[in-house]
């Protein structure tokens, strides 16, 4: 696969009632991965889901899942994680104080090792790990709601992740989660971004398989 232009719809959103349906709609559409987004209500203020709605969104997809933890101490579940489906594993820079042993152990199961950075973590943070990952995750707001508004600040931590990168890891992926919508989907890209995820904007479209081409295509 490529990494370029990937659209990464979060379940999140998703209708919980019908999350099998859901799936099954993303797995016709263009969209690349599917994102899900896992919170304890201690890294950040809400809590979503765990492992029995990852294993069924794992049961019904045919595209990987991009597992994102938001939780404290996330070393205690990767290997759970990993054996529930995952594709990929980032974990938030903020909440891992052994940062290069947590990427070791994500790669050590197979899966995609990303880092995620919050709204007010400086990139520079990232210059002695982004050699060793697979993907950094830039947060366009701060995390634990969807629908949240979209912090213009991103553009320019886009473009100084994709400079780095452009230096030692040119094949990284450089995803953007927060307020992703088709007004701001085709800047995002154009700075350097090559995954979007998208919640909101996708499951509270008329045709949610449609705004996700938009979103490809912006």
């Amino acid at each position: 696969m490529t990494n370029d232009r990937l659209i990464s719809p979060s379940i999140l959103a998703a209708d919980f009632g019908n999350l099998q349906r859901d799936i099954e709609m993303l797995n016709k559409s263009e969209g690349d991965w599917i994102h899900v987004d896992i919170m304890d209500g201690l890294f950040v203020p809400n809590i979503s889901f765990g492992f029995p709605v990852t294993e069924v969104a794992y049961k019904h997809a045919t595209k990987p899942l991009d597992v994102h933890l938001m939780i404290v101490d996330p070393d205690r579940y990767i290997k759970r994680f990993a054996a529930a489906g995952a594709a990929g594993i980032t974990v938030q820079f903020e909440a891992c104080p052994n940062l290069h042993r947590t990427v070791q152990v994500i790669k050590e199961t197979g899966c995609r090792a990303g880092v995620a950075i919050n709204p007010h973590t400086p990139v520079a943070m990232l210059v002695d790990i982004i050699g060793e990952l697979d993907l950094v995750l830039v947060m366009s707001v701060n995390p634990g709601f969807g629908g949240q508004h979209f912090i213009d600040n991103t553009y320019k931590k886009v473009a100084e992740v994709k400079k780095l990168a452009d230096e030692c890891k040119p094949d990284l992926f450089i995803e953007v989660d927060g307020g992703v919508d088709q007004t701001n989907a085709g800047k995002l890209f154009s700075v350097g971004a090559n995954v979007l995820v998208a919640g909101s904007a996708v499951f509270a479209a008329a045709n949610p398989s449609a705004m996700i081409s938009t979103l490809k295509h912006a």
